[in-house]
C-alpha cells in the first residue's frame, strides 16, 4: 500500500442510510428471534401431534437459514461475534484486491473503444460545442476572456526566458531553412511580377537624389584629384559634363522600360535563380553568406529584440475591444461555432478525430485511469472502508437474512412434510 492510510470521507445522506440500515437489521433479527420463540414454544408446549411438529420443523429450519445468512452477510464486513474465523472480514482483508479487481473490471468492461466510441458519437460533441459557441454574445465573451488570459499569462512569464527562447527558435529555424531554393523562388516571383524593375526604378531615383545632394562633395573631390596645372574652370566644365552625363544616363534607364541595362538586369536575375537550383557551389556560397549574416551581432540582437514589441502589440490588441485582433478572434469563434453546428461533414470529421484520440487514450492510458480506483482504495482505512460499504449496500443485504429465514422455514416445512409422507 502506497502513502498513508486515509479514512473514507463521509457522504451526504449518511444519517438517512444509517437509519435505514438499522431498521433493516432490526427487521431481519426480529424474524430470527420470532423463529427462535416459535421453536421454544413448540418444544415446551407442543407435542408430536397436529401442527406442532410442522411448526417446530419450520422454525428450526428458519433459525438455521437465518443464522447462516447472518453469518454470511456479517463475514463480508467483520469477524462474526469478533471471532477470527477463517475467511471472514472479507472486505477489510481483501480491500486492496477488491480495488484492483474493480479497476480491472472498469478497464475491461467500460474503458473500451466498443463501449465508449458509440457513446461518444451519440453525444454529438462537435454539434453541441458549435451551438454553444454560436449562441448570443458568447464569441465576444470568449474573445474578451482570451484577452484576460493573455494578460494573466504575461504576469507569470519571464520576458528574458521567452526572449531567449524566441531568439534560439528563430535562429534554429533560419539556419535549418535552405537559403538557395527560397531565394530562387523569391527571385522568380519578383521577375514574374516585374517587381525587380520597380525595385530598380526606386534604386536609380535614390541614386540620382544622392548624387544631387552631394554634388559639391563630388566637385571638391574632382578638384583635389586634378593636376595643379589644370585650370579650375576646366575642372568645373569637365565635372559638369560628367555629372550631367551620369544623371542623364540614369534618367534614361529609369524612363525606358526596354533599356538594355534593364534587360541585362532581368537576364542576370533569372540566371542567378537558375544557378541557385542547379549549381551546388552557388548554393553553398549563399548558405555561407546566410550563416555569416546570422552570426553577426546586429542580427542576433535583432532576433533577441523581437519579443518585447511583439508582446506589447499583442497585449494592447487583446485588451482593446475595438482592435483588429479582438474582431478577428470574435469572428473566428462565431464562424467556427456556426460551422460545427451546421456542417454535418465537419461534425463527422470531428467525431472521427475525437474517437481516434479516445482510442489512443484508452489504448495507452486506460491503466492509469483505472489506477485512480486502485490507488485510492489502497489508501483507504480498512475498517472505514468496510463501514462505508456496509452503509451503502448493507440495507439491501439484510434482505438476504430475511429471505434466508423465510425460505429456510418453507424448505424445512417441505422436507419434514415429505419425510412424514414417505
Amino acid at each position: 500500500m502506497t502513502g498513508p492510510e486515509i479514512p473514507v470521507l463521509s457522504l451526504a445522506g449518511d444519517a438517512e442510510r444509517r437509519a435505514g440500515l438499522r431498521r433493516m437489521k432490526l427487521l431481519a433479527t426480529g424474524g430470527l428471534v420470532l423463529a427462535a420463540v416459535v421453536f421454544v414454544v413448540c418444544k415446551v408446549v407442543g407435542d408430536d401431534h397436529g401442527v406442532w411438529p410442522f411448526l417446530q420443523a419450520a422454525s428450526e429450519a428458519a433459525m438455521v437459514g437465518g443464522l447462516a445468512d447472518w453469518f454470511a452477510v456479517t463475514a463480508l464486513f467483520r469477524h462474526p461475534l469478533g471471532l477470527p474465523i477463517p475467511h471472514t472480514a472479507i472486505i477489510p482483508r481483501k480491500k486492496d484486491q477488491i480495488g484492483e479487481s474493480l479497476g480491472e473490471f472498469v478497464q475491461q468492461n467500460f474503458l473500451t473503444p466498443e463501449v465508449v466510441g458509440p457513446r461518444l458519437r451519440a453525444a454529438q460533441v462537435p454539434r453541441r460545442i458549435g451551438e454553444w459557441l454560436a449562441t448570443g454574445d458568447r464569441p465576444e465573451k470568449l474573445s474578451h476572456e482570451f484577452g484576460v488570459a493573455l494578460a494573466g499569462a504575461n504576469t507569470v512569464l519571464a520576458d528574458e526566458d521567452i526572449r531567449l527562447a524566441i531568439e534560439r527558435f528563430a535562429d534554429a529555424q533560419l539556419r535549418r531553412l535552405p537559403a538557395a531554393p527560397v531565394v530562387a523562388r523569391v527571385l522568380d516571383l519578383a521577375v514574374e511580377g516585374n517587381q525587380h524593375q520597380i525595385l530598380m526604378n526606386e534604386g536609380i531615383r535614390a541614386l540620382m537624389r544622392f548624387l544631387d545632394d552631394n554634388r559639391d562633395v563630388f566637385r571638391k573631390r574632382v578638384a583635389e584629384e586634378s593636376p595643379d596645372w589644370v585650370p579650375e574652370w576646366v575642372d568645373g566644365k569637365v565635372f559638369n559634363k560628367l555629372f550631367s552625363s551620369v544623371q542623364n544616363f540614369l534618367a534614361d534607364v529609369a524612363g525606358d522600360p526596354g533599356h538594355a541595362l534593364r534587360i541585362e538586369f532581368d537576364q542576370r536575375l533569372r540566371l542567378y535563380a537558375a544557378q541557385l537550383r542547379t549549381d551546388p557551389e552557388a548554393a553553398r556560397h549563399l548558405e555561407q553568406w546566410k550563416t555569416d549574416l546570422l552570426d553577426h551581432p546586429a542580427v542576433r540582437n535583432a532576433l533577441a529584440s523581437l519579443w518585447l514589441p511583439l508582446k506589447k502589440a499583442v497585449l494592447d490588441a487583446a485588451q482593446d475591444p475595438d482592435s483588429e485582433l479582438r474582431r478577428v478572434g470574435t469572428s473566428m469563434i462565431r464562424q467556427t461555432g456556426i460551422a460545427l453546428r451546421d456542417d454535418e461533414s465537419l461534425q463527422a470529421k470531428c467525431d472521427r478525430w475525437l474517437v481516434s484520440i479516445m482510442n489512443h487514450v484508452l489504448a495507452h492510458y486506460s491503466g492509469e485511469l483505472t489506477g485512480v480506483i486502485t490507488h485510492t482504495v489502497a489508501r483507504w482505512d480498512a475498517e472505514s472502508t468496510a463501514r462505508r460499504l456496509e452503509l451503502q449496500v448493507g440495507r439491501d443485504l439484510q434482505f438476504i437474512r430475511i429471505n434466508g429465514t423465510v425460505v429456510g422455514s418453507l424448505v424445512g416445512l417441505v422436507i419434514y412434510s415429505a419425510s412424514r409422507l414417505l
